[in-house]
Parts: C-alpha cells; structure tokens; sequence
C-alpha cells in the first residue's frame, strides 16, 4: 500500500495542511495499516449525506475520547470535485486526521480509473499489501459501524502491536543493560557442552566401538589428524 503514493505528495488535513513527501514520512504514515480510500466531491449531495457517518466512524477509531490505543486504520480522500474551491470546502468537513492529495495531483483521476470508481461516495478498504478488501464499503460502514473495521482487521490477518495487558508484563524477564554480555557467555557455554557431547565414535583396536579421546578427531579418510588442524566437519 506504501508503494501506492512513494514519490507522491500527501497532505495533512490539519489547520496548517502539513505535506508529507518522503519516503519516510509517507512509510510511517501508512505502513502496517489498512488503508480507506474515500472518493468524493462537494457537489454531491449523497457524498454530503455520507461525510458525518464516515466522520464518526473514523474518529471512534483513531481518536484517543473514544478509543484507549488508534486503530491500525488510515483515510486518504481522493477529491473528484471539479474546482480547488469545492475541495476546501468538503475539507473542512473532514475529519482532521484524514489526508488527501493535492488538487493538481493528476493522481487522483488515475486512483479513480484504477480502482474502477464510477459512483461516490466510494470507499475503497486496501490492506496493506494493497490487494482490495472492499471495492466499496459504504453501504457496511453506514449498516455495520464499527464491526467493518474488525472484520476487515481479521481478513488482512493484521497484527495490531498494542500495549501488553498487566498480568502479561508482569511475566516479562526485563532486561538490563548487561543482557548482550550474558546471552554471548551462555552461548559460548552452550557451545562447549554441545562439544562435550557430541564426539565421533571410532573403531577401538579390539573392533568395539569408543568414544573418541582428546586431542584429535576421525575424518572422512578415516585417518587422523592431531591437534586443532582438524577436517571441515570437525565440530
């Protein structure tokens, strides 16, 4: 879904319309999130009925008054207004944490022929793997509320990296600072033990079979070799 809009100009519908133009700035914004793409223009009036539902719907997801932890969910309105003018207007309405692109953006028509949107208001739900969950969910948003969401969250198999509830922290080991110190000297000992356990078995003189002594190892030739110069298998 990120790839959708790399090298594009995405804009903030806050007071100060903030830009976001770089690859970092538009990953961080739309990485990992199931992405709603809301086609619509000022001049209809079925888009002007929609707007307040799509508004609510949104705010009881992302905004902190209704929701403990923002939902994995980002809403991108794609204007098919026919004037700058008609897209400030139907901005002002819009929910401020949505984004859209800019009006000279040709962009914007080729979103439109690209997911087929011929009627509005549309919303198309993308995963994010940009494969199409909903070709228009307008109709479940304004029946379903809510629940569209966590459907679409089960569908995109989307793992939400929330905050642990307390009894799960309180099983945590923590960390501290010497933890890289201790993991390496474990597995230096781990290493040793798994050296003292696993040794070739040879032919002992009497035909029995013994475990190999110290200070050389058996390689494939069956001859063998002193000291640490052993073969590429020796472990």
């Amino acid at each position: 879904m990120v790839d959708l809009f790399l090298n594009r100009v995405l804009v903030e519908n806050n007071w100060d319309q903030d830009e976001l133009n770089t690859e970092r700035e538009i990953t961080g914004i739309l990485e990992n999130r199931i992405l709603m793409l809301f086609f619509a223009t000022a001049q209809s009036a079925k888009c002007q009925e929609f707007l307040p539902i799509l508004n609510d719907f949104f705010k009881r997801l992302k905004d902190p008054a209704y929701i403990e932890y923002p939902k994995l969910l980002a809403l991108i309105y794609v204007s098919l207004d026919q004037s700058e003018e008609q897209q400030e207007v139907f901005l002002k309405e819009l929910h401020k944490k949505a984004l859209f692109l800019p009006f000279d953006d040709p962009y914007r028509k080729e979103l439109q022929s690209m997911f087929g949107v011929k009627d509005v208001p549309a919303v198309v739900v993308l995963r994010p793997d940009s494969s199409v969950l909903s070709s228009n969910a307008v109709q479940d948003i304004c029946c379903l509320g809510l629940d569209c969401f966590y459907n679409w969250q089960e569908s995109a198999e989307l793992i939400e990296r929330s905050f642990m509830l307390n009894e799960e922290f309180d099983n945590l080991n923590m960390r501290t600072a010497t933890d890289p110190v201790k993991r390496l000297k474990y597995k230096t000992e781990d290493d040793k033990r798994k050296k003292r356990w696993w040794k070739p078995w040879v032919k002992g003189k009497d035909g029995n079979e013994e475990e190999e002594k110290e200070g050389g190892v058996r390689t494939w030739d069956g001859k063998r070799n002193e000291g640490n110069n052993g073969s590429w298998w020796k472990r």
